[in-house]
């Protein structure tokens, strides 16, 4: 009897002890964005985004152009849905006509970008290549805009790196109807300016004097 007890003890042991659960796979990590940075200065506060210039070299060049020609200064965030995305770079606040733009650019969707909340990508028409210069970024997962999902899809181009709380709070203002478009903000959101960063040097070291010789 003595030699049956630790035996029943152990079964009893092995039978209530927890399972041991396999790891989780790690999840596989997004792209970084390997090209340009680009601060836009609104009104509600700066968002830094990077560019994805290897995933989408026509857009991220056809951004900085529109960057550089100072197109986005003075415009407005004038498409604003909570939960959605927040869009600009076509309009000023008086939503008159839009600003003139370059001709149109091709659809790079189909570059394993995907339109997850904090990237950005490129606003269009029905056609598929007609993206010029509007732009959203997303505030949400929206993966229903991807290439193969809802057709061509909308590219996505960058991503925000600093600054998403400042998104969050432009997704959040209060909208109406301006003529024929909705989702505008009632308080323009304003494009103070978008320009390339770049990051200053660190301050070269000077050298050591020589020692002196004896």
């Amino acid at each position: 009897m003595s030699l049956l007890l630790p035996l029943v003890l152990l079964l009893t042991q092995a039978a209530t002890a927890p399972a041991q659960t396999a790891p989780a796979p790690e999840a596989t990590p997004k792209p970084l964005p390997n090209g340009p940075l680009v601060v836009i200065d609104t009104s509600f506060g700066r968002i830094k985004i990077g560019l994805h210039k290897d995933k989408a070299p026509l857009s991220v060049d056809n951004f900085i152009k529109y960057a550089r020609a100072g197109h986005y200064d003075g415009t407005i965030f004038h498409r604003v849905i909570p939960k959605f995305m927040i869009q600009g770079g076509g309009y000023e606040p008086e939503m008159g006509e839009e600003r003139p733009t370059r001709p149109p650019i091709k659809n790079e969707a189909k570059n394993g970008l995907s339109n997850r909340r904090g990237t950005v990508a490129m606003a269009r028409t029905n056609d598929p290549n007609s993206a010029t210069a509007q732009f959203f970024i997303n505030v949400a997962d929206n993966l229903r805009l991807d290439y193969g999902i809802s057709g061509a899809g909308y590219c996505v181009f960058g991503e925000v790196i600093e600054g998403m709380d400042v998104v969050d709070k432009i997704a959040a203002v209060s909208t109406t109807t301006k003529g024929l478009n909705k989702d505008v903000p009632e308080t323009p959101v304003l494009i103070k300016r978008v320009r390339e960063y770049v990051p200053r040097a660190a301050p070269v070291a000077k050298p050591a004097p020589p020692a002196p010789t004896p």
